[in-house]
């Protein structure tokens, strides 16, 4: 990545990247409900594992959406198997580290549905990359974009849901 302006074929790359975990991301909240994620299991500090908001139903649709978005840009690369299993790590891993960002919220005592800035954003993208990281690891730069983009990709999306009625807040 050229590091004196941001490249728009940089910036496209690392959204075609992630758009299986974005898409992942979305789904797990558009088909989740359900049963928890933990089972309702609650830890010594009065609160939930997890809580509510990570569901098997979401995480099972969330994974397979991933799946079919990285076996589309398999078919379209040329390469089925290795976007397949791309889409699934990223899919698989984005609802990991959103699963993991409420593990976090839940011990620093922020409720569901309440702000937690950077971590509400970020923590599907750092489950995502962890999780592909064994099939490819991107430059730094590239992870930097990628948090960059997201943020405002995830701010301008809950803004547009707000203003059109399908959420609560804002953020």
């Amino acid at each position: 990545m050229n590091t004196d302006i941001i490249n728009i074929i940089d910036v496209l790359y690392v959204i075609y990247f992630m758009l299986p975990a974005y898409m992942a991301n979305i789904s797990g909240l558009v088909f989740g409900g359900g049963r928890p994620l933990d089972m309702g299991i609650t830890l010594r500090d009065g609160r939930r594992l997890i809580g509510d908001g990570v569901t098997w139903r979401g995480t099972a649709a969330g994974t397979l959406i991933g799946l079919l978005v990285g076996l589309i840009q398999g078919l379209l690369s040329g390469s089925v198997i290795i976007g397949a299993i791309t889409g699934l790590l990223l899919g698989f891993g984005a609802l990991l580290g959103d699963a993991a960002g409420s593990f976090i919220k839940r011990r620093l005592k922020i409720d569901r549905g309440r702000p937690a800035p950077i971590l509400d954003q970020l923590d599907f993208v750092v489950g995502a990359l962890i999780l592909v990281s064994p099939l490819r690891v991107l430059p730094v730069d590239y992870i930097i974009l990628i948090m960059l983009i997201t943020l405002v990709l995830h701010l301008s999306a809950n803004i547009i849901a707000y203003l059109i009625g399908m959420k609560d807040v804002w953020y």
